[in-house]
């Protein structure tokens, strides 16, 4: 959203007296974007190691963070990997899903909106 502000303000210009101008100032907002929490979901097929070198490197995760968040996968069903701008998030899916499969792995990843 974009507000403009106009008011009339006298210009001290000593060579024209009298003379009147404008200025324009303007004020703009903006919004935060939306937030959305990328999820990894739990099969029974994908390592564990490699859960936590997905969330190494794609989540910047250092290994106890990660082997954490792995066994919340394990035992709960699915966890939390991050929150970002969309952009971020369906990038960070889509490779972390292009690189299970490429390694032949079912592992699942998803977007949320948070």
């Amino acid at each position: 959203m974009e507000l403009i502000t106009v008011r009339n303000v006298e210009l001290s210009n000593p060579y024209q007296e009298g003379d009147a101008g404008v200025v324009v100032s303007k004020e703009v907002r903006t919004q935060k974007p939306p937030l959305y929490t990328v999820v990894l979901l739990n099969d029974d097929y994908t390592p564990m190691e490699f859960v936590v070198s997905v969330l190494e490197r794609y989540f910047e995760k250092d290994h106890v963070s990660a082997t954490e968040i792995m066994l919340e996968v394990h035992n709960k069903g699915k966890a939390v990997c991050g929150v970002f701008p969309f952009e971020i998030a369906e990038t960070k899916v889509t490779l972390v899903v292009e690189d299970a499969r490429q390694h032949g792995h079912p592992l699942q990843c998803t977007l949320e909106r948070a």
